[in-house]
């Protein structure tokens, strides 16, 4: 494994731009992979480009012109995320311009695809086990890092969490996102998506749950029709200070005060074995237990 600058290991193996420090003298073995990969049940590969380019050929493409921005509209203001076109709580999706687009690689419209841009390090923590800090200064609006792993499909979430002992933690997240007027209909208008990196995943895995978090998840698609789950500062984190998300999807939006997802979201959900676990956040507002979803058994 890659030795880095940072006196410590490099995780990703030089698979990043930046390399994902450890400095404890053992630590997790796991394939490590910047970007989802076909799993169990999964018919779509995430790495096929699937999804079409616009046609705008200038450096940065702009609303009147990029279909791809014309579809949800301008998600980024420079590199950071627009926050005001996500009411407080309201994770609309993102769709960046692609491999077939005909923009410049610096078009505004390509964030989450450049991949980690941030020093950010796994360490253990007193009463969490794993867990990852970021070592720099991060802005509110900043893209962090994806939750990547395996694309799996329902049964094969649902045979991995039956599969587990209740000492183990079950990394798969679900997130459900509602189409059309954001309604559940009788016909079926949410779309699922099963991300598991227990065994092939990269630093996202690390990121333990928060009541109050610092973190929020936006399914973003580039290529393809999988969106990659992508994190972003909710607001501005210190340096050292450690990297958190709310696994309910609860508390997701940009807001400091945590506003809970509306209708037209994509809530996510991560369980942790399938009974109750104590929450350490250590938050004014903590629940005491981590979530529980039993949905992907029903």
């Amino acid at each position: 494994m890659n030795t880095c600058d940072d006196h410590g290991v490099d995780l990703s193996r030089g698979l990043e731009d930046v390399p994902v420090v450890c400095k404890e003298l053992t630590f997790p073995i796991f394939q490590y992979s910047p970007d989802n990969i076909q799993g169990a049940g999964c018919t779509v590969d995430p790495s096929e480009v699937l999804l079409p380019g616009c046609s705008c050929r200038s450096r940065s493409c702009s609303m009147d012109t990029c279909s791809c921005l014309q579809t949800y509209g301008q998600a980024y203001h420079g590199s950071l995320l627009n926050l005001d076109r996500i009411p407080s709580g309201y994770s609309s999706p993102v769709l960046e311009c692609n491999a077939l687009c005909a923009c410049s690689d610096a078009c505004s419209n390509r964030v989450v695809q450049r991949g980690l841009q941030l020093r950010l390090e796994v360490f253990r923590t007193r009463d969490k086990g794993w867990g990852a800090r970021t070592l720099e200064k991060i802005p509110r609006g900043t893209f962090v890092c994806e939750y990547a792993g395996e694309v799996i499909g329902l049964e094969e979430a649902r045979r991995r969490q039956l599969a587990q002992g209740w000492e183990e933690n079950n990394y798969i997240i679900a997130v459900r996102e509602h189409t059309g007027t954001g309604c559940v209909s009788a016909a079926g208008s949410v779309t699922e998506t099963f991300v598991d990196p227990a065994h092939v995943g990269n630093v996202g895995r690390f990121l333990n749950h928060s009541c109050l978090p610092n973190l929020f998840m936006i399914p973003v698609r580039v290529h393809s029709v999988v969106p990659r789950l992508a994190l972003f500062a909710g607001r501005d984190i210190d340096a050292l200070e450690e990297l958190m998300f709310d696994y309910s999807g609860g508390n997701a939006g940009p807001a400091e005060s945590g506003a809970t997802q509306s209708d037209g979201a994509a809530p996510t959900s991560r369980t942790d074995a399938l009974q109750r676990k104590a929450c350490h956040c250590g938050t004014d507002i903590c629940t005491r237990f981590l979530p529980l979803d039993r949905s992907v058994l029903t």
